[in-house]
């Protein structure tokens, strides 16, 4: 019968402790972000008026544009005021889209475009969705999924997810979370999400 050998062992163990702090710390910075942040929209819904409300609360430094492009961030470069964190808030609104004469497939495009312009920039990129279900169930007919298209389009490929605890009943946001090693901060109440925001965004 083999011995067990308690340095190795304690060494194990020590080990194992370090690397859980390592993953709690690479965690912690996972969900942190930075000033100045830009703020706009895939969908053109409601969304991004609530969270323009809490950004301002918290003083943080943001310019709000819904139909931001990827020209606006090299703009800034070239400003030598480069954003450091873009939101884009996800959720589709017809209503949205016909007053800004714009199309789903135009959303589309051009937030691919600014998500590329980002990530070639160093840019933190944060998807929310924070109409819960109430929006993604919303639809002018059967099989319209133009909200589900804009998640697709932002919380596949972005850095950190801040989401409606109830928009994400059926799982959505936590399967593309694990799928995808997303980080995702989920809130309850829209009250909350002032709290969410200030820990984000820790100055």
């Amino acid at each position: 019968m083999k011995r067990f050998n308690s340095t190795r062992i304690s060494r194990l163990l020590i080990l194992g402790f370090a690397m859980s702090l390592i993953t709690t710390a690479n965690q912690a910075v996972a969900q942190t972000a930075s000033e100045p942040v830009l703020l706009t929209s895939c969908g053109q819904s409601p969304g991004p008026v609530r969270l323009k409300i809490f950004l301002q609360k918290d003083a943080i430094a943001f310019d709000y544009n819904l139909q931001a492009k990827a020209e606006d961030l090299i703009a800034r470069k070239k400003e030598g005021k480069p954003y450091k964190s873009v939101i884009i808030v996800t959720g589709a609104s017809l209503k949205g889209m016909g007053a800004a004469g714009v199309s789903m497939d135009d959303e589309l495009t051009r937030t691919k475009a600014l998500i590329t312009e980002a990530k070639k920039q160093g840019i933190k990129i944060i998807g929310s969705h924070i109409e819960g279900m109430a929006r993604r169930s919303q639809g002018a007919s059967t099989g319209d999924n133009t909200d589900e298209m804009s998640i697709d389009a932002v919380c596949t490929v972005c850095d950190l997810m801040i989401v409606k605890k109830e928009g994400d009943s059926d799982g959505r946001f936590t399967t593309i979370s694990k799928g995808k090693n997303i980080p995702l901060i989920l809130f309850e109440m829209n009250t909350e999400i002032e709290g969410v925001l200030k820990k984000v965004f820790t100055k």
